[in-house]
């Protein structure tokens, strides 16, 4: 399902939280999904992988991560204010030592020429540590920024435990 590469990312990272005895939680938008589906497809992911929220829509974001619809409302759902409040959400539900949310616009619709298809905004936080935030504007079909939104958030918890 997901390519070789990434999948051997993903289990240096599984491996990783598991010597360690870090747990991951995850939110996403744009990719519905995919970024839990790219971790539990390593065996043993049960052990660092807590949960993932799948917050599509606005109203999810606000009812299942706590953001204020303020917060939406003055920067849009795909900026880099909500990836942070949707990582930080994510730690303060789940019993987890990492986050990472992914929000964006996978096309081909929904841009702005403001917010260009391909756009994703991502965040990571470590409980008690730094948050990391990216901006990307990746191209191709929706399926390419969907996986290039995955394999950058990969890489964004790789960062967190290095």
């Amino acid at each position: 399902m997901f390519p070789k590469e990434l999948i051997d990312q993903t289990k240096a990272l599984v491996e990783t939280c598991r010597d360690a005895g870090l747990m991951i939680g995850t939110a996403e938008s744009c990719t519905g999904g995919l970024l839990a589906a790219c971790l539990t497809e390593i065996p043993g992911a049960s052990q660092v992988f807590e949960r993932g929220f799948v917050t599509y829509t606005n109203t999810a974001k606000v009812d299942m991560l706590g953001i204020p619809e303020a917060l939406i409302r003055d920067h849009g759902a795909v900026s880099e204010e909500i990836a942070r409040a949707m990582a930080e959400g994510v730690l303060s539900r789940v019993n987890a030592d990492l986050s990472a949310s992914i929000t964006g616009i996978a096309g081909p619709g929904g841009a702005t020429p403001a917010k260009p298809v391909g756009l994703v905004h991502m965040a990571s936080i470590r409980r008690g540590g730094e948050m990391l935030q990216e901006r990307h504007v990746f191209s191709g079909s929706r399926n390419e920024v969907r996986l290039a939104a995955v394999t950058a958030a990969i890489a964004i918890l790789t960062r967190q435990v290095a």
